[in-house]
């Protein structure tokens, strides 16, 4: 396979999925067990083709578009169907693929009530598409659909299939990020009229040098900021991800936090900085300034959590604020700190919520004080697993989640341009209080795991036959446990990818 012929792989690629849910569509809704492996089978051959478009991927020259289809598209508004992949992109189209396919493995023996697969699968089927199509998207006419298009599933998904104030968290989730997105959808026009209404083309408008003025990079950049800072999320854009985590079925907790999160940082990277950096210039001391205060809030809020998924979903707050810190730091170090978060957050928070969802499904409940420990008695393997992904997420070196912080701490010591000479002194305290930070985390966590998993199991669950990891779990989590492992001992895998990408990015925003 070609990566500069090859075009037609990403897009079976992308429309697959979305293929797949027609297919759903027509399989009789009494067929259960046909349609849960069915769901396996369509994300199984589709996580395969992304894999053999990795393989075939040419890493040396990671900076340059490859898989590339531009063809025209809807000619009136002069949009282009333009999709393509680089080292930027790849890893997070290959973890949206892996998510997925692991998602619909875990639902052969675990899908939520009401239990209608044909609907749920298929709806995932639908958000897989929008999410994987945002990362290979070059036109922001095509990426602002494939971002929308992602409500409809992720809203019924926690709608109709998520706990008992679904509704509630569903609603929220939709006018929160719809809202926000019609102000990107305004800095997105005034972008093309500002270039000349010719294009939508993101290289194009990256390689322009800097879109308009001044004043117009500063408004411009203020309306994709919020678009993307909701989505995130940002603090104080943050409220509406603990109620939809708490809510979502176990699937949907994590997808979002595995992929849907990652599409703002990565719209930050992939459109705001290069298409306008005097704005992202302007603006980065304040991002800054807001991710360390995410940072230090969500470690505080998980403090106070009694629900375990709410504290997970707290804890996406901080993790997101390290990555919101490397790209604040606006120089190369920090967009791969922050691209190496993603892609390590994804990966433990994913497989956070996995756990979440088991102890849920053998507790009947997530309140902590309920379950009250001894766990590691009940279910050592289990114990044992939540534990070493604790700790992962904890930011333990020699495991994923140290080198998205610790890189992105690095890098906001010398933020680039005259960043470091303006706001030196600011950097430094943010660095200082990114760094008590890690030490919340690892108290919030560290108390989890005194509470959940050490000392007797009480009373009420001491007689209890409580089953320890099932099969359809080793299979569904084993390859995202090796990932938090490898991508611990070998960054470069996610390093390595990006380097040449974010060099090439980062050239239009120094100029």
């Amino acid at each position: 396979m070609d990566p500069q012929t090859a075009g037609w792989a990403l897009v079976v690629a992308l429309f697959l999925p979305l293929a797949g849910a027609g297919l759903l569509a027509l399989i009789p809704a009494r067929l259960d067990q046909q349609i849960r492996r069915a769901a396996v089978v369509i994300t199984g051959v589709s996580f395969a083709l992304v894999a053999a478009i990795t393989a075939a991927f040419d890493f040396g020259d990671a900076g340059t578009l490859q898989f590339v289809t531009d063809v025209s598209w809807i000619s009136a508004i002069d949009a282009n169907f333009h999709v393509a992949i680089d080292g930027i992109s790849l890893p997070l189209f290959f973890l949206t693929y892996l998510l997925t396919f692991l998602c619909a493995i875990y639902t052969l023996s675990n899908l939520p009530a009401p239990g209608k697969p044909k609907g749920f699968l298929g709806l995932m089927l639908l958000l897989q598409t929008g999410m994987a199509g945002t990362f290979v998207a070059f036109d922001l006419i095509l990426f602002f659909i494939f971002w929308e298009l992602v409500l409809v599933p992720m809203f019924f998904m926690i709608g109709m299939w998520g706990g008992p104030r679904r509704e509630y968290a569903s609603v929220k989730f939709f006018l929160y990020t719809l809202f926000a997105s019609i102000f990107m959808l305004v800095a997105f026009l005034a972008i093309y009229f500002q270039a000349g209404a010719e294009t939508w083309s993101i290289p194009e408008l990256s390689a322009a040098a800097g879109v308009g003025g001044t004043t117009f990079q500063t408004w411009a950049f203020l309306g994709i900021f919020f678009g993307f800072a909701v989505k995130v999320p940002m603090w104080p854009f943050h409220t509406w991800l603990p109620d939809a985590h708490t809510e979502a079925p176990t699937v949907g907790s994590v997808l979002l936090a595995g992929v849907l999160l990652k599409m703002g940082t990565y719209g930050f990277i992939r459109i705001a900085l290069p298409i306008l950096p005097e704005g992202a210039m302007r603006f980065a001391p304040m991002i800054g300034v807001l991710a360390v205060i995410g940072i230090i809030y969500g470690s505080l809020c998980c403090l106070a959590q009694t629900d375990v998924k709410r504290l997970i979903a707290f804890s996406s707050v901080g993790h997101m604020g390290f990555v919101m810190l490397g790209i604040a730091a606006m120089n190369e170090a920090g967009i791969q700190a922050a691209l190496f978060g993603n892609i390590a957050h994804g990966v433990i928070t994913g497989m956070l919520f996995f756990l979440a969802g088991s102890m849920h499904e053998r507790y009947h409940t997530r309140e902590i004080g309920v379950i009250g420990g001894g766990m590691l008695v009940k279910m050592p393997k289990y114990g044992v697993l939540l534990t070493y992904v604790a700790v992962a997420s904890l930011g333990l070196p020699g495991l994923a989640g140290f080198w998205g912080e610790f890189a992105a701490m690095w890098a906001a010591i010398s933020p680039g341009g005259d960043l470091g000479d303006a706001y030196g002194g600011l950097y430094l305290g943010l660095v200082i209080f990114a760094a008590i930070g890690t030490v919340l985390t690892a108290g919030y966590f560290l108390w989890l795991l005194q509470r959940v998993n050490l000392g007797q199991p009480p009373a009420r669950w001491a007689d209890e036959p409580l089953d320890d990891v099932l099969r359809i779990e080793w299979v569904s989590w084993v390859p995202l446990l090796l990932l938090i492992l490898a991508l611990g001992v070998f960054p470069r895998l996610v390093f390595g990818v990006q380097d040449a990408a974010v060099t090439n990015l980062m050239s239009f925003v120094t100029g």
